[in-house]
C-alpha cells in the first residue's frame, strides 16, 4: 500500500518527465540520453549554448517531433505513443508562447485570442467574449483589444500571445525565448507576468531563454543542457554555488574555461608555415 502511494506522489510531483531521450537531426545527434523532470507548479528554465536543441525539446514535448529512443511523459502520458485525438486533447492543456509571438496579422488582438476557442469549442460568442476580455485584462491589454498586430510594440505582441496561450486555462505554458528583443520595461513586464500568472493560475511554466539574469530571477528550477545531456540541474542558488567549472563559465559568460575559445585545429605555426610554402 505504501509503495503505491509513494509512486503516485512521485509522479504527481513532476508534470513532465524526460527519460533517456535520444534524437538526431540527420547524422548529427541532438540528445544523447537526456534525463530530467519538470516540477509541477513551478517555473523551470532550460539553459544551454546555442544549437543544443532547447527549442527542439519544446517541440518534442508538444508532440511535433518524436524521439528515436527514450520517452517524454506529460501528466503521466507518453506523448509519442498518443493517437491524434488524445494528442490534440493534451495540447489543449499546454499553452505555447512562440519566440515571434505568432499572432495572425489579419486579425485583431481580440480575435487572435478568441481564435482557439472559436476553432476548438462550441461556446457561445458571449462566453468567448467574456473569456477573451478576462485574459486580455490579466496581461494588461484589454484596452488594445481592437488593435492589429502591426500596431503593437514587441512587448505588447508577446503579451497578446500570452493571453492567447492562457485562453484554454492550460496546466502548463512553454515559453520559447520570451525576452528576445524586448526593451527593459517590456522585459520587466513580461518577467512579472510570467511569475504572477504561474502563481495565480497554479500553472507549470517551462521556459527556454538566453537571457540568463532575467530567467534565473523568476525560476524555481533550472536545467542546463549541452552536447545532448544534462550538465547540471538545481535551483538558481545551487547553480551559482556549483563547483562545476563548466557551469560557472556558462553563467558568467567567460570566454576562458572548459569551453575553449579556439576550435580544435592543427598547430598554428605549422599551418602558417605550410601556407607560406605553397
Amino acid at each position: 500500500m505504501s509503495s503505491t502511494t509513494d509512486s503516485s506522489e512521485s509522479q504527481d510531483a513532476s508534470l513532465v518527465r524526460i527519460s533517456d531521450l535520444h534524437y538526431s537531426r540527420g547524422a548529427k545527434p541532438i540528445f544523447r540520453g537526456l534525463d530530467f523532470a519538470v516540477p509541477r507548479g513551478q517555473v523551470t528554465t532550460i539553459l544551454g549554448p546555442s544549437g543544443t536543441g532547447k527549442t527542439t525539446l519544446l517541440k518534442m514535448i508538444g508532440g511535433q517531433l518524436k524521439p528515436s529512443k527514450g520517452s517524454i511523459t506529460v501528466d503521466g502520458k507518453n506523448v509519442a505513443k498518443l493517437g491524434r485525438r488524445d494528442l490534440y486533447a493534451l495540447r489543449k492543456r499546454m499553452g505555447m508562447l512562440f519566440q515571434s509571438g505568432a499572432l495572425l496579422t489579419d486579425l485583431s488582438v481580440f480575435d487572435n485570442v478568441a481564435f482557439p476557442l472559436r476553432e476548438h469549442t462550441d461556446l457561445p460568442e458571449s462566453l468567448i467574449s467574456h473569456l477573451v476580455l478576462m485574459r486580455l485584462h490579466a496581461v494588461g491589454l484589454r484596452g488594445a483589444s481592437e488593435l492589429y498586430p502591426a500596431e503593437l510594440s514587441g512587448g505588447m505582441a508577446r503579451r497578446a500571445a500570452l493571453a492567447r496561450a492562457l485562453v484554454f486555462d492550460p496546466m502548463m505554458i512553454m515559453y520559447d525565448e520570451p525576452f528576445t528583443g524586448q526593451d527593459p520595461i517590456s522585459m520587466g513586464v513580461l518577467l512579472t507576468l510570467i511569475r504572477t500568472v504561474n502563481q495565480a493560475l497554479g500553472l507549470t511554466s517551462l521556459m527556454v531563454s538566453h537571457d540568463l539574469a532575467e530567467a534565473l530571477s523568476i525560476s524555481d528550477y533550472v536545467v542546463i543542457i549541452s552536447e545532448g545531456v544534462v550538465v547540471e540541474a538545481g535551483t538558481p542558488d545551487e547553480l551559482h554555488n556549483s563547483d562545476s567549472a563548466w557551469t560557472q563559465q556558462f553563467l558568467s559568460g567567460s570566454p576562458d574555461g572548459p569551453v575553449p575559445f579556439q576550435l580544435s585545429a592543427p598547430d598554428y605555426a605549422e599551418q602558417l608555415l605550410a601556407g607560406v610554402s605553397r
